[in-house]
């Protein structure tokens, strides 16, 4: 996207591309009556063709922006997101910006819904999770003319900026400690596929990496709602009574893998020589338990830094030559659930 060539949406853009009038476009935007259906449909039509989001911001304002950034996000519930939201605050608490946060559920058409809210506010810029969207919401963010950093995520192209992690990597490096240790019968339990993208894109690398070792993922299983300890539990008790003989289990988050690590403990499982485990994001809220988890830092709280640190600086500069493809590295912690190879 060339930023010296954005600008913002009109009204006229919307005329020309449906073939009515603006006042016409400006009476379905503003749910007026006097509209026929087949001309609001032609009008909402082209608003979504073109990614046009009305704005909010009335008279002598309309030419501005509002200084907040528009942050959304998957879910509050999840542990990786408010660390993230901690980055992006510690840097814009020295600006005039303020954040302000919306979430999506991993629901593309509740993603279309929170953003064109946002934008229709001017926000000065958007932070939003992941590379993957609608083409509704791709076409809001390339045509809002602000900065976007898409975060969280380094397997794609981005519409502007962008700050992550290679998830196909982290899973291709964890499939080769695994492999590295002597495991040979793996199971994997993940959250939310195929709508959490990242963690799709981890078991990805995961199974590839474990295919040229000549080794096949043994037993799977996936599930939606909140990450939790209770539902680890669930999902390991229910793993091994199926597939008994597997000798490590990885986990799509930290909060499931411990959840599987209290199950196995509790049942007298020998770790990590009988059974290996490992999760993933590095949550320090689990510092605390009998083992220590082998998983992977998702480099949360540096995103959130260096992606408001981005909305910061073309703010104050739109042609500002600045890195805005950050490719984060996280490392595996082996911790007491993962040999050493």
């Amino acid at each position: 996207m060339s930023r010296k060539n954005t600008r913002p949406l009109t009204l006229r853009d919307v005329s020309e591309v449906s073939g009515v009038s603006e006042m016409t476009v400006s009476r379905v935007l503003r749910n007026r009556s006097d509209v026929s259906e087949a001309t609001r449909e032609k009008v909402l039509k082209a608003t979504k063709q073109l990614g046009y989001v009305p704005n909010k911001i009335a008279g002598a304002l309309a030419s501005q922006r509002v200084n907040l950034v528009a942050v959304i996000i998957p879910s509050l519930s999840n542990m990786v997101f408010p660390e993230v939201m901690t980055g992006i605050s510690k840097i814009l608490e020295d600006t005039d910006l303020q954040p302000v946060v919306g979430v999506t559920d991993y629901l593309p058409e509740k993603e279309e819904k929170v953003l064109y809210e946002m934008l229709s506010w001017r926000p000065s810029g958007v932070i939003i999770a992941g590379l993957e969207h609608s083409d509704a919401s791709r076409a809001m963010l390339r045509a809002a003319g602000i900065p976007v950093v898409e975060i969280m995520d380094a397997d794609g192209d981005p519409i502007d900026a962008m700050v992550g992690i290679s998830h196909r990597r982290a899973g291709k490096e964890m499939g080769q400690a695994i492999l590295k240790a002597g495991y040979k019968r793996i199971g994997f339990m993940g959250t939310k596929m195929p709508l959490d993208h990242r963690a799709r894109k981890r078991f990805e690398g995961l199974t590839q990496a474990l295919a040229k070792g000549g080794v096949e993922v043994a037993d799977q299983e996936f599930y939606s709602g909140g990450s939790a300890l209770a539902k680890g539990r669930e999902m390991t008790a229910a793993m091994l009574e199926r597939t008994p003989n597997l000798d490590f289990l990885y986990y799509s988050n930290d909060m499931i893998g411990a959840g599987g690590l209290l199950y196995l403990i509790e049942k007298g499982y020998e770790i990590p020589t009988q059974i290996g485990l490992a999760g993933f994001n590095g949550v320090e809220l689990l510092q605390g338990l009998p083992m220590k988890l082998a998983t992977m830092d998702a480099c949360r709280l540096e995103i959130g830094r260096r992606a408001a640190e981005i909305i910061v600086a073309r703010t104050e500069n739109p042609d500002l030559d600045i890195d805005d493809r950050i490719e984060l590295t996280p490392k595996i912690s082996y911790g007491d659930t993962l040999i050493k190879g």
